[in-house]
């Protein structure tokens, strides 16, 4: 998936999991354990988050990008180093709050709670 959403991508993750189930069921190379079940089952849960609002998140993220006048994150990045953005200051920081959000949306809503 694309901005907002971080590394590993859904694709990668269940790519891991899949090598996990492999190598532990299949191949018996390491032994399975609770544990690592949780971590494959939350990995999977993260992805089907993505799948159904990165979409969204995307465009959104987007709008938000072009709001601001730059072309991606990384240039927002600089922008906000450079102070280009300082007269926007709360602008900026509702926006880039909102992409913080969005990210908490897929790998953990509930921390969404807390804030």
């Amino acid at each position: 998936m694309s901005a907002p959403h971080d590394r590993p991508t859904a694709a990668e993750m269940v790519e891991a999991v899949g090598e996990w189930i492999r190598r532990s069921q299949i191949d018996g190379e390491i032994e399975p354990n609770a544990f690592h079940a949780r971590v494959a089952a939350n990995m999977l849960r993260i992805v089907e988050r993505e799948l159904a609002l990165g979409p969204d998140h995307a465009a959104a993220h987007r709008a938000r990008l072009d709001r601001l006048g730059v072309a991606d994150d990384r240039e927002l990045a600089a922008a906000i180093r450079s102070r280009a953005l300082d007269d926007r200051a709360d602008e900026v920081r509702e926006l880039v709050w909102a992409s913080v959000r969005d990210k908490l949306a897929v790998a953990n809503p509930r921390h969404l709670d807390r804030t």
